[in-house]
């Protein structure tokens, strides 16, 4: 089992930064994606970005590509995502995901993801 903290959401102004933080803990030896999804209030939730565990391959959503950076500490067990230039579509709560097993394709399919965490709060306002 792995168990997953977020931290870092908050209210920003469009054109604002903020860093979101997930600490992973308990078996993550064998977590191979670690991944940022979002959900927007009625809305799909879809792939913000995710980052190989071993090789540290990354891999973001269109709406994100040039402005969010995920990063990974593996001495500390945590994966961040920093977020530049936000906009008010950016609205939505951020979910944080592990995955120990491969279904395939890459870091960024939702299937290859078992463990989530209970989400942050991310609001921008215009």
């Amino acid at each position: 089992q792995v168990q997953l903290v977020e931290s870092g959401g908050g209210s920003v102004q469009a054109g604002g930064s903020l860093r979101l933080s997930c600490a992973a803990s308990g078996s993550t030896y064998g977590v191979k994606c670690m991944g940022w999804f979002r959900q927007a209030p009625g809305k799909e939730r879809e792939g913000v970005a995710a980052i190989d565990s071993a090789g540290g391959t990354t891999d973001y959503g269109d709406s994100v590509k040039g402005r969010f950076t995920i990063s990974q500490d593996n001495a500390k067990n945590t994966v961040y995502l920093q977020m530049d230039s936000l906009k008010p579509e950016d609205t939505a709560m951020y979910y944080c995901a592990a995955g120990d097993f491969w279904n395939g394709g890459s870091c960024s399919r939702r299937e290859n993801y078992n463990y989530w965490g209970q989400g942050t709060q991310v609001t921008v306002s215009s």
